[in-house]
């Protein structure tokens, strides 16, 4: 399978955008609504990039996929730098192996995303075809 990394970074490029906003939002909230908005900009992050991507409903789910997972390491990296810089070696550590365990859980709503979006795509395009006249 070839990947489409244009959705990927489309994908990945409205996480960031919605992760920007909902950071800005939600300061101060409570832990469930945290989870919520994470999930959230999970999946629709990877609704973009699957549905830029379409195909079949798994390669919808592995651009999905990884748009989220490309994302959290790049904010891992940048999550670490700073905790480094004004934390300590020890918080540091802490930071980088909790991100690091964590990335397999931030694919999951990123593909869930991914696999309807590229199932979206494909039923906009099925029904483009049925209603066409020869």
């Amino acid at each position: 399978m070839k990947l489409n990394w244009s959705a990927i970074v489309i994908g990945f490029v409205v996480a960031l955008v919605l992760a920007v906003i909902s950071g800005l939002l939600v300061a101060g909230t409570n832990a469930t609504s945290l989870a919520l908005s994470w999930a959230t900009i999970g999946v629709l992050g990877g609704l973009v990039a699957g549905y830029i991507a379409g195909g079949t409903v798994s390669t919808g789910a592995v651009h999905g996929g990884i748009a989220t997972v490309l994302g959290s390491i790049i904010t891992l990296a940048v999550v670490t730098f700073t905790t480094l810089l004004f934390a300590g070696l020890v918080p540091t550590f802490g930071v980088l192996v909790g991100g690091l365990l964590l990335i397999a859980f931030y694919a999951v709503p990123g593909a869930l995303g991914g696999a309807i979006g590229s199932w979206a795509n494909g039923r906009r395009a099925a029904r483009k075809m049925a209603g066409a006249r020869a």
